[in-house]
């Protein structure tokens, strides 16, 4: 076993040889035990430190998945899922040592139910290869957190993105689930229904628990008809302020905005910077309007006449499907080019969402505190759910800036908090947020979340170490 802690020896038991073999009796040379595939399966995209699994388990399989867990339950060995990677609070990080499950290779899009409009995939399938499958169906699967997830990791991080503004969260896209519990025992949580009122909603639980309550394998999703029309625009404002409330007044309104997207001045050149784009460097709303072509174009009226009256109305259009992905594609690469203007950084990103109301005064705030921070940084978001990100490009080789970086993100997320928000919107718990969490829920119901965990693996083997302490 790795170098983890004397508690963690005591507490869980040693990926020793006869395990090993056990696995490898279960799903041959799909174990690894190489330091490279180790430590790959120990990072994710955040500047949380890697600590690699003992070993990888590559399952293909809800039955493998299941086999294997009970082996490790058996030995007391800790049991952290992995989909691709792209998690952004250490969520894979397998800080006790054990055995990672890699769900990659359960890459099947299992039944389509296009007159039902939902769909059955394996935890692995990723969202773009979702897409791909359903292209000639007239539906898509709309959630887009900007990176190529997979949907089992999607799920265990209830994650959103850009789209999330009229289509929802993966809480509201997920009618079903199957999952492998600490045990090693397989449960299927709700039905194809579109409704029900039958006992404890146990979806909605695992949905968001991170890995720690059980491994999902299987997602049953809700799927939605691709609009008619869909035109996409970039509109920059002298400032912060117009844009924000801009924003907040569509919203208020009712406009059925398909994605709106902000990004400020230095985001802005930095994207110009990196993908060879030429907006104005301003702070830019990102806009996407989809329905039927008379929608479209009253959704688009009322939004360009909004936008004027705070200050924005050079709008650059991008109707052509081409024009568009390239847009859109300019908005997801953000975070690279963001690390592009500072290279050797680490982008450290905040993750809250406050109340539409409460959104302009939560972003000035939180450019006040990052001006006086050693590194730069920035704003963007999916400011039409309240939901922002403030990424900091800090030297994880100082340790001042890491410490002026921790006291930024604390900055951050209590006043989001004061403002009835939260600690966050899409990135989860992780390693990153357990003491946020606290603030933001309290110990009674913190206590209820450890009796629950308590009661579903009772010996703590399940991703250990995250979401509480």
């Amino acid at each position: 076993m790795g170098a983890h802690s004397a508690q963690a020896v005591s507490r869980y038991g040693r990926v020793d040889e006869a395990l090993l073999t056990g696995i490898r009796g279960l799903i041959g040379d799909r174990l690894v035990t190489s330091l490279p595939v180790r430590e790959q399966h120990g990072r994710d995209e955040s500047y949380h430190d890697m600590h690699a699994p003992d070993a990888v388990v590559y399952a293909t399989s809800t039955e493998e998945v299941a086999a294997v867990v009970r082996l490790c339950a058996s030995h007391r060995i800790p049991v952290v899922p992995y989909g691709a990677g792209t998690s952004l609070e250490g969520h894979v990080s397998a800080i006790h040592g054990g055995v990672c499950i890699d769900l990659s290779r359960m890459d099947q899009v299992v039944e389509v139910h296009a007159e039902d409009m939902d769909v059955t995939v394996q935890a692995g399938v990723t969202r773009e290869a979702l897409n791909r499958h359903l292209r000639d169906t007239g539906l898509f699967f709309p959630l887009d957190p900007g990176a190529n997830a997979s949907l089992g990791g999607m799920a265990a991080t209830r994650a959103s993105g850009t789209n999330a503004v009229r289509y929802g969260t993966m809480r509201e896209n997920v009618l079903a689930l199957t999952v492998v519990l600490a045990s090693g025992e397989v449960i299927r949580t709700g039905t194809r229904a579109r409704k029900s009122s039958a006992g404890y909603d146990l979806t909605r639980l695992l949905v968001g628990s991170e890995g720690t309550l059980g491994i999902i394998t299987e997602v049953t999703l809700r799927l939605h008809g691709i609009p008619e029309t869909l035109s996409a625009a970039v509109v920059p404002f002298d400032t912060i302020e117009g844009a924000v409330q801009a924003v907040i007044t569509v919203m208020q309104l009712g406009v059925p905005m398909s994605r709106i997207e902000f990004l400020d001045e230095v985001q802005i050149s930095a994207i110009n910077a990196y993908s060879k784009r030429d907006y104005a460097v301003k702070p830019t709303l990102f806009l996407e309007f989809g329905g039927s072509a008379a929608a479209v174009d009253e959704q688009i009226a009322t939004v360009r006449g909004i936008c004027a009256e705070h200050g924005g109305e050079d709008f650059q259009w991008a109707s052509d499907p081409a024009e568009r992905a390239k847009l859109w594609e300019a908005r997801h690469k953000g975070a690279y080019a963001s690390m592009a203007m500072r290279p050797g950084s680490k982008a450290w990103a905040t993750d809250v969402c406050v109340p539409i109301s409460r959104l302009a005064d939560c972003i000035a705030g939180a450019r006040a505190d990052a001006a006086k921070a050693p590194f730069p940084s920035m704003v963007v978001g999916h400011v039409g759910d309240g939901n922002f990100h403030l990424p900091m490009l800090v030297d994880g080789d100082n340790p001042a800036e890491v410490d002026a970086a921790k006291r930024l993100n604390a900055q951050v997320i209590n006043r989001a908090l004061s403002m009835d928000g939260t600690c966050t919107g899409e990135h989860g718990i992780g390693l990153g947020k357990m003491d946020f969490l606290l603030a933001e829920h309290g110990p009674v119901a913190i206590g209820v979340m450890r009796s629950i965990k308590q009661a579903l693996d009772p010996q703590g083997i399940m991703n250990p170490g995250k979401m509480f302490a």
